[in-house]
């Protein structure tokens, strides 16, 4: 698998979690996203309980049981560096994150691949959607079998976000993931296969994608209502 063109990758300090178990599943955090319909305002910087949202996404995964966590920035890649937390953190830039999700995927598993990883699993999150914790990455890693295991999260049996892919898969994402659709291509191909873990009563799949949805920044996670806040996006 070839390195996006130009994405340059650069670890803050060593990794401090280390491996969740005796195969090490490693994180990926998707942050790249410029909020268009944000107007404009970069997703990673939107703070939530007083700190940069993608803080909150990197700490997730690293409580959750994933070391190393690479985390791929984009929009205002300079300032997230400055600003935000990421210490043991392992940073991606990808200069082509204008052309969607797909690109950063693609930066991310290549940056895991260049590093010369011992991961034999990564557990990919996005970093807009905070009503998920460390509760839900932590079913999905244990949930991992082999390098043939794909697992999702499921919010009443829809599946959603965090998604684990054993390595074996890595290379076949990276080949399909374009435009925004990153690996769901992928993950239709292959629906019988994928293995999924409810975490309904754990976290929400809402995603932050319009000024409404600020309101989840604001005043911290809803409490869970009978029908979900939106459905989650699918991987």
């Amino acid at each position: 698998m070839t390195a996006t063109p130009n994405a340059s990758v650069t670890s803050e300090t060593p990794n401090a979690s280390g491996s969740p178990g005796p195969a090490a599943v490693a994180g990926l955090l998707l942050a790249a996203g410029g909020g268009r319909r944000l107007g404009g305002r970069p997703k990673a910087l939107l703070e939530h309980r007083g700190r940069p949202l993608v803080e909150h996404a990197a700490h997730a995964l690293r409580a959750g049981g994933c070391g190393p966590v690479h985390v791929v920035l984009g929009a205002a890649a300079a300032e997230v560096r400055d600003r935000a937390g990421l210490s043991g953190c392992v940073l991606v830039d990808n200069p082509r994150w204008a052309e969607g999700m797909g690109s950063s995927l693609r930066a991310g598993l290549a940056s895991l691949t260049a590093a010369g990883t011992t991961a034999e699993a990564v557990v990919v999150l996005l970093v807009d959607q905070p009503g998920i914790d460390a509760r839900a990455v932590a079913r999905v890693v244990a949930a991992y079998r082999t390098p043939d295991s794909i697992v999702s999260a499921a919010y009443e049996g829809r599946r959603g976000h965090p998604v684990l892919f054993g390595a074996r898969h890595w290379a076949g994402v990276a080949a399909g993931a374009r435009g925004d659709r990153g690996a769901r291509d992928y993950l239709r191909a292959r629906g019988d296969s994928i293995r999924t873990v409810e975490c309904g009563d754990v976290a929400q799949a809402y995603d932050i994608d319009t000024a409404d949805d600020l309101r989840h920044l604001e005043q911290g996670p809803p409490p869970r209502p009978s029908g979900a806040p939106g459905a989650p996006r699918q991987p």
